[in-house]
């Protein structure tokens, strides 16, 4: 069956690959025009990115291949697309998440949060999403899943066998998973989420695997029993969610932000609105408004409307906490002291994010000041890069150490980098080649043209419509390719109705990482999804409410604290002025 499986959907792929360009044919033969064309690539674009009918990587490489044909930009014009100063900040990035990955630090950051919490199940979910989401801000989402899962399955298996016997059961210090779940796990594709269309075969196949692997230990038939396995639905869940939630507080925490922020610069040079900084204060407090939440409303939903236990003082564990906590302090002990490796990458965090934050902070000069005669020429990737080439060249191991004189390899290798940069640095390449594409072809301006009428509404229902239309889409494409297709669109209808162009972006931005709804959603969705634990009915019911948590969080930051951060009321000197232009007003 798997072989005929296989058979189906390579059958599939070849079907797309020669029919959807056929079904497009018409728009560049027959209507002619540039807009035409530019919608024949950027159909096609979307249709391969949606079904993974070739890898996204390549599908990516389109517009290097049809905008010349087509006379829309020259080969030369195109490739200087698709390598921007954001792919020397994505460079700095992955450097730093490789390290934390390689050498542990990860593990210790998340089983820190959660004993600060601890065992209680609801404070015990709160810890592991709050754990997610911390890891998320600096790393790839599917990266803070893939590290944090594990940990979670071994309490997870714990709470298991303590609700089927009075004790504690085995021990499980190494947080290996028992069966093939484990296995499916370890075998699972860790793309970027931003980078991972739905249709990946990678995904979608293991989906009905799930559903027919193992299910948890079988326990008796008692509310109780039933209760811890509402517990793993809603512990597995927040994880998945917890790692977009968290991702969309910092600019290199997502591709679509880090996509926004170079399509912004592309687009206004003379923008220099956004930072790491005023970011921060965006959307942490949106991040943190949104974990809360949708916490509150996966407890509410999966376990029960009890929630005496925020206020209630703790009284004697159960014989599941403290088989958790047991496994959790089993793993604290088995990390041992910090390794010198794991201070060496602490500290470049904690200096990247301080040199991040103080570059220019917008109320007080920056250190960036004291480059008077570079003024505006040092980013933030700038500091990435610098920071990131220190993993290359600081020995993991020092000179006391046997290991140094036997291998004396660096902090991280480029094998270890290189696994994780390409395909994100290509897709995002291709993103932005759209994007010009579309601009230089009048696309946008067409498509902005015919929403014009929008500009009757008042303007956060404007937006509302924009953010709604933008989460359903990101329901069924990759995030990359949502916050590509609608980032140019939406900034031509910003100016034709003459509203200030980050009051539209800002917002539909971060609703393209609201993609919570389906298991193929986002691959941190299907590793979790893999684990067995859930179904997809589980998924879409928690789904729709979080992102109704997260459309609203998200307005409410605009319409209140991002007005003064950025202006918003203001139409800005650095944005076009069209003529005729539809005027509203916040």
């Amino acid at each position: 069956m798997r072989t005929l499986r296989w058979t189906l959907w390579n059958f599939r792929r070849i079907v797309l690959i020669l029919a959807a360009p056929l079904l497009l044919l018409p728009l560049p033969l027959v209507i002619g025009t540039k807009e035409a064309q530019c919608s024949f690539v950027l159909l096609l674009m979307a249709i391969f990115w949606m079904t993974e009918a070739v890898p996204l990587a390549m599908a990516a490489m389109l517009p290097a291949i049809l905008f010349p044909a087509f006379g829309i930009m020259t080969s030369s014009d195109v490739a200087k697309e698709y390598f921007k100063d954001f792919h020397f900040l994505l460079v700095g990035v992955i450097c730093l998440a490789t390290s934390i990955a390689k050498w542990g630090l990860h593990r210790r950051v998340a089983l820190r949060l959660v004993t600060l919490v601890g065992v209680n199940p609801a404070w015990l979910m709160l810890g592991f999403m709050s754990g997610c989401a911390f890891l998320s801000m600096w790393v790839q989402n599917t990266s803070a899943v893939a590290m944090v899962m594990p940990i979670v399955e071994a309490v997870l298996q714990q709470i298991l066998k303590a609700s089927e016997k009075d004790v504690g059961g085995e021990d499980n210090p190494g947080l290996q998973l028992d069966g093939p779940l484990g296995q499916r796990r370890l075998n699972s594709e860790q793309g970027d989420h931003a980078g991972a269309a739905p249709g990946d075969p990678d995904h979608v196949t293991s989906l009905p695997a799930a559903q027919d692997a193992e299910s948890p230990p079988a326990a008796p038939s008692s509310g109780g029993a039933r209760r811890d396995r509402m517990l793993c639905k809603a512990m597995c869940i927040g994880i998945a969610y917890s790692s977009n939630i968290g991702g969309i507080s910092t600019l290199p925490g997502t591709s679509p932000n880090l996509i926004f922020a170079e399509f912004l610069h592309q687009t206004y040079p003379s923008c220099n609105c956004i930072n790491f900084g005023n970011w921060l204060l965006l959307c942490f407090p949106v991040s943190l408004i949104m974990l809360l939440l949708t916490w509150l409303w996966l407890y509410w939903l999966f376990i029960g409307s009890d929630f005496s236990f925020l206020w209630r003082c703790r009284g004697e564990q159960t014989e599941k906490e403290r088989a958790a906590k047991k496994v959790i302090e089993d793993e604290c002990k088995s990390l041992g002291p910090m390794s010198s490796q794991e201070i060496f990458t602490g500290l470049v965090f904690l200096l990247m994010v301080l040199l991040w934050l103080t570059r220019a902070p917008g109320f007080i000069p920056g250190w960036a000041s004291l480059f008077p005669q570079s003024a505006g020429h040092i980013t933030d990737a700038t500091v990435a890069l610098l920071l990131g080439l220190l993993f290359f060249i600081v020995p993991a191991y020092g000179p006391r150490s046997l290991l140094f004189l036997l291998h004396p390899e660096s902090m991280i290798s480029w094998k270890e980098f290189e696994e994780s940069m390409w395909n994100v640095a290509l897709l995002v390449g291709g993103g932005f080649a759209l994007a010009e594409g579309a601009k230089v072809s009048g696309l946008s301006q067409w498509v902005a043209d015919l929403l014009t009428p929008l500009g009757n509404l008042p303007v956060l229902a404007t937006i509302t419509i924009a953010c709604i239309i933008v989460t359903t889409v990101t329901e069924v494409t990759s995030n990359a390719a949502t916050v590509t297709i609608f980032l140019p669109i939406l900034s031509a209808l910003a100016e034709a109705i003459h509203v200030n162009p980050l009051y539209v972006l800002i917002p539909t931005t971060l609703c393209t990482s609201y993609s919570f709804l389906l298991p193929v959603s986002n691959p941190p969705n299907a590793v979790v999804f893999g684990y067995g634990h859930l179904t997809i009915m589980d998924i879409v019911k928690a789904g729709i409410g979080t992102n109704v948590i997260g459309v609203l969080a998200t307005l409410l930051a605009v319409a209140t604290w991002g007005v003064p951060l950025f202006s918003l009321d203001t139409y800005p000197d650095w944005a076009p002025v069209h003529p005729g232009s539809n005027s509203t007003s916040p």
